[in-house]
C-alpha cells in the first residue's frame, strides 16, 4: 500500500481527532491537538495518509532559535512497527532544515517508554527535566543536533 506523506489541513486534523484511539490507545492527548498547530505551521505539521485514511502524524515547527520542535507524533495502531515514524521525522527534519533549523527537540512523559525507546533509536539525546511541566512534573527531553 502506497502512503503518501503531505502537510496537514484542519480537516486531517479533525479525522485524528475522531480516530483518536487508534493512535493514542487509552490515553487521551485531544488537548494538545490545537487547530493553530496546523493553521500556522501546516507546512511542517505531516500527514501520512494511504487508501484507507491517514496511518500517522507528525505536527511540529520551527521555533525562531532555529529549534525544529516535534510537539506529536503517532501511527496508526495498524501501521506500527513499519517505519512510518521513522519517515514521518526523516520528511520534518528536511523542511526544518530548509526553514534554518540546526537542531531538533521533543518531549514525553517520564514513564513513556516506548517513545524513549524510539527517539534514542532516532540518535536523540534524552535528558530528564524535573519541573520541566511545573514543580514537580518531570519530562524526558530530546535533542538532536542536524
Amino acid at each position: 500500500m502506497t502512503v503518501e506523506v503531505v502537510p496537514a489541513t484542519v480537516t486531517d486534523l479533525h479525522q485524528v481527532l475522531e480516530d483518536h484511539a487508534r493512535y493514542w490507545g487509552e490515553r487521551d492527548l485531544r488537548a494538545l491537538h490545537q487547530p493553530v498547530l496546523v493553521r500556522e505551521f501546516g507546512s511542517t505539521c505531516l500527514i501520512a495518509r494511504a487508501e484507507d485514511g491517514i496511518r500517522g502524524y507528525l505536527f511540529g515547527f520551527v521555533t525562531p532559535d532555529h529549534i525544529g520542535y516535534v510537539h506529536l507524533i503517532a501511527t496508526r495502531d495498524d501501521s506500527r512497527g513499519a517505519g512510518l515514524g521513522r519517515r514521518l521525522y526523516r520528511e520534518f527534519t528536511m523542511v526544518a532544515r530548509r526553514q534554518g533549523a540546526v537542531r531538533l527537540r521533543a518531549i514525553t512523559s517520564v514513564g513513556n517508554e516506548g517513545s524513549q525507546a524510539f527517539h534514542r533509536s532516532l540518535g536523540f539525546d534524552a535528558r530528564v527535566a524535573p519541573d520541566h511541566d511545573g514543580p514537580g512534573r518531570p519530562m524526558v527531553v530530546f535533542t538532536r543536533d542536524l
